[in-house]
């Protein structure tokens, strides 16, 4: 069952596995958490929604942030950190990322990642924008998430973990008191396994990513539909911050029309001296913000989108002709190789770039060990809402938040793993047997696939870089009725068949977008300022007195949303409450 009594309407299991820890997501956090549980002695299953090098690590350019260089310190860093959050970091979850983030940074390269290095052997660090120093280390020049993905999967490899790829997990299992049991999942034709089963486990890991394709552009891979967050609010658990979603500045301007995943330009190409300009040439950052280009991603964006008002552009330019045609081919492959694809050559000509959807800050809430509301279940990555990232992400604080924080993750299951009165005696591949999951009381209407570009328009005309409380209203509205739609559609096939959404991928993804995008609509109308990379145009200012705090939400059994504040900017502990809750007497329930 799940804690809201909600689940995704789907077929009943017919095939399971068992483990001590299952973890949802193959990207720097949930391979590293998988590793570590492995290491542990732990029979871990990796569920993934494709292939295992194919989530959001792989897509990152840039690099991985840690206090590594000459000069520099985990205090420095912090301040970075602490000034992008705008007010809202919590600063003992910052402590550890950058305390911790060093050595766990040193580790992955002891797994095999290749960083660049000088000719002495030297890390090389770059700068990007919030960084007052130069901490980011890079790998293949522009090339880094690949490569982080290319040594954790072979590392997988090696140590022989059991996986289960092309696999989109549906809903939480739980006992009867509440705790985690596992997690139901489909298997989309490949693999070992074909259709709906379980993986039953009494930790379960989000490290799913996050859910850029709630909106028309992103810079997100087309699995980054909001499953994590999406679960977990059918879980019970608690979210926050869902209203802040970073906007990078400098994503490459494919037509207003241009829809998906959109290629960046990395903020290393403004670290290493590239240019923001006008259709005229005019530097306008300059007389923005002390760092200029290299301001935080909030500020940089908010110009963009500024200038592209004031002259009725589509889009700014990103000049970096001064590189020179060696630079860009040693330092920039990547972003020069997708450039020239799509006829635009960076050597030159200036870079034609617009803001696009790139990171949610917020997330299923945890703690510093990764818990969160729902015992047994934690959160790593982008799915999470560690207190790291505040109202606006640093640059490259992501991958090294994944790292620190998966590491934790595993040292607090293994714990419990350790204290539990009986080991577990299942061998170490169990076979595949047919169960059936608890049945939920109200499961889900499903929405139609071709509802998804809808919800993308609504939320990016509504809820994208700038908006209003009347912006909002219209998207809260527009998907009001899209789930009102989907409830009148089943109604209607209950009498016959009609054009209701079948159980499927498609409608799970889109059913999963819409709950992401209901609630990050919800937190965006509540918080009445702009703070981060949250932009309200009718109240354009931050407002500390009020609203230096976080906003935290929950799903009810009646498909409202619980909504609170918290007193600080801190957050509060999380502090699992064991909740059971009624079923249908007739389901059959976890053993």
């Amino acid at each position: 069952m799940t804690g809201t009594g909600i689940r995704l309407t789907a077929p009943a299991p017919g095939w399971a596995v068992d483990a001590d820890v299952v973890v949802v997501g193959s990207g720097v956090a949930g391979l590293t958490t998988a590793l570590r549980c492995t290491a542990a002695g732990l029979r871990t299953v990796v569920v993934t929604k494709a292939r295992l090098d194919d989530g959001s690590t792989r897509w990152a350019q840039g690099g991985i942030a840690a206090a590594l260089g000459e000069g520099d310190t985990p205090e420095q860093h912090l301040a970075d950190t602490l000034v992008a959050g705008a007010g809202l970091c919590d600063e003992a979850a910052v402590r550890v990322l950058v305390t911790e983030g060093p050595a766990a940074v040193r580790r992955l390269i002891d797994t095999g990642a290749h960083f660049d290095t000088s000719a002495g052997g030297e890390l090389q660090l770059t700068r990007e924008g919030g960084h007052h120093r130069r901490r980011i280390a890079h790998a293949g020049g522009d090339a880094t998430g690949a490569e982080i993905s290319r040594a954790l999967v072979e590392a997988v490899r090696a140590a022989a973990l059991r996986t289960v790829e092309n696999a989109l997990v549906l809903d939480l299992l739980t006992d009867d008191q509440g705790r985690t049991s596992g997690v139901t999942l489909h298997v989309m034709g490949e693999g070992q396994h074909d259709g709906v089963g379980a993986v039953h486990a009494p930790a379960v890991v989000l490290a799913t990513g996050g859910m850029g394709q709630v909106f028309s552009a992103t810079t997100n891979p087309a699995v980054s539909t909001g499953d994590g967050v999406a679960l977990a609010l059918r879980a019970g658990a608690e979210v926050s911050d869902l209203e802040f979603v970073q906007f990078h500045p400098t994503v490459l301007f494919l037509g207003a029309g241009a829809e998906g995943q959109q290629p960046l330009v990395s903020e290393a190409v403004r670290g290493e001296g590239a240019h923001l300009v006008d259709a005229d040439g005019v530097r306008f950052m300059l007389d923005q913000h002390e760092l200029a280009e290299l301001a935080p991603r909030d500020i940089v964006a908010k110009a963009i989108t500024r200038r592209m008002a004031e002259q009725g552009a589509e889009h700014m330019y990103l000049d970096a002709r001064h590189f020179g045609a060696p630079m860009w081919e040693s330092r920039f492959p990547t972003i020069l190789a997708a450039c020239r694809a799509h006829g635009i050559d960076p050597v030159t000509e200036p870079i034609p770039v617009a803001p696009a959807a790139h990171y949610a800050s917020g997330g299923v809430r945890t703690d510093l060990r990764g818990r969160t509301t729902v015992p047994g279940l934690y959160a790593c990555g982008e799915v999470a809402c560690t207190g790291v990232h505040g109202a606006n992400r640093l640059a490259s604080n992501s991958l090294l938040e994944g790292l620190v924080f998966a590491e934790r993750i595993a040292a607090d299951i293994a714990a419990d793993a350790a204290d539990a009165a009986e080991p577990r005696g299942a061998s170490e591949a169990p076979a595949a047997v047919p169960v059936a999951a608890s049945t939920a009381a109200s499961p889900l209407p499903l929405i139609t696939p071709d509802a998804r570009t809808e919800i993308q328009r609504i939320m990016s005309a509504g809820a994208g870089v700038l908006r209003s409380a009347r912006s909002l209203a219209e998207a809260a509205r527009a998907l009001e009725a899209v789930h009102l739609n989907a409830l009148r559609a089943t109604a209607l096939d209950h009498e016959g068949p009609g054009k209701a959404a079948v159980p499927g991928v498609d409608s799970w993804e889109t059913s999963n977008l819409l709950c992401v995008a209901r609630v990050l609509v919800a937190g965006a109308v509540e918080r009445e300022e702009t703070r981060g990379c949250h932009w309200r145009e009718d109240r354009p200012e931050r407002d500390d007195t009020d609203w230096r705090r976080h906003l935290v939400m929950r799903l009810l059994p009646d498909r409202g949303l619980a909504l609170r504040r918290t007193e600080t900017a801190d957050f509060p502990p999380v502090d699992p409450v064991l909740v059971s809750v009624p079923a249908d007497p007739d389901a059959p329930r976890e053993p």
